[in-house]
């Protein structure tokens, strides 16, 4: 049962984040230019609310998820997690934030080693962070997996023996075993036909839920987050064109590259003027 908070606690804090790479092109004549993949992004992330990060590709989306994860660094700005410094912590600290903030991944099969039965899997995090014996660790395993709507029997499988659906459903235990405060779902439903993404929505929806949970959700289509979101982010080039509550984000866009992504969306019945 999801503990109760101040919902509007403030868990994960960014401020002015800068991130460039220098890109070569050219054969006989080398030129290189400069690329801003994070110019000036600011964010804040509530305790058990879903944040999304709405962007094409080439937009910044993926280098914020790094950053945020501190699998890069950032040239510029500031990151705070429950307050702290996120880039002056010490060894012990910085272990106990990778528990504290987990990801599922875009790709659901290359993201799980194909040598590790799905026990093992799930079991690497709990041993990674010193969480419970061995005997602990087979029930909360165990607990784990039937939560996420698999058998205790597929435990003992391979990660090609499942579906796509079902293979992202373990990397979303393989997420939550360690208890994490804030998930990063990097497109996590993006390879998945259509008639699986709507089953796996709904069962981060009800981890959420359960766990209390925020999530950082990333993906190129508002349609998807539509239904997911407590607050959408988009982005463009780099930098955060549009910033509000999902509702109003999706009926009265203000910049017109949120106008641009919404009138893709199939089936729509009108189209936003572009000024």
């Amino acid at each position: 049962m999801a503990k109760k908070t101040n919902q509007h606690e403030i868990l994960l804090e960014a401020k002015g984040l800068y991130k460039t790479y220098t890109q070569t092109s050219g054969f006989f004549v080398r030129k290189t230019r400069t690329i801003k993949a994070l110019n000036n992004v600011s964010l804040s992330i509530k305790k058990g609310q879903t944040l999304a990060v709405v962007g094409e590709s080439g937009s910044g989306k993926s280098t914020l998820a790094r950053s945020l994860l501190q699998l890069q660094a950032i040239d510029e700005g500031s990151l705070r997690f429950k307050g702290r410094d996120m880039t002056s912590l010490n060894k012990v600290d910085s272990k106990a934030l990778k528990r504290s903030i987990q990801m599922v991944f875009q790709d659901p099969y290359a993201s799980l080693n194909p040598r590790m039965k799905i026990e093992e899997i799930l079991e690497e995090g709990l041993v990674i962070h010193d969480l419970g014996d061995k005997k602990n660790r087979l029930k909360k395993i165990r607990d784990m997996i039937k939560k996420v709507g698999l058998s205790v029997n597929d435990l003992n499988k391979y990660p090609h023996q499942f579906s796509g659906g079902q293979r992202q459903r373990i990397g979303i235990a393989r997420a939550l075993i360690v208890d994490p405060e804030l998930v990063i779902c990097d497109e996590p439903v993006s390879a998945l036909d259509v008639s699986i993404q709507a089953q796996i929505l709904l069962l981060l929806k009800e981890l959420q839920q359960e766990f209390n949970l925020s999530y950082l959700f990333i993906s190129h289509d508002l349609r998807v987050v539509r239904h997911m979101a407590d607050e959408i982010i988009v982005m463009h080039q780099g930098r955060i064109v549009e910033q509000g509550q999902t509702k109003k984000v999706y009926e009265k866009p203000k910049a017109n590259y949120t106008r641009e992504l919404l009138n893709a969306i199939p089936g729509k019945h009108f189209k936003f003027k572009l000024s």
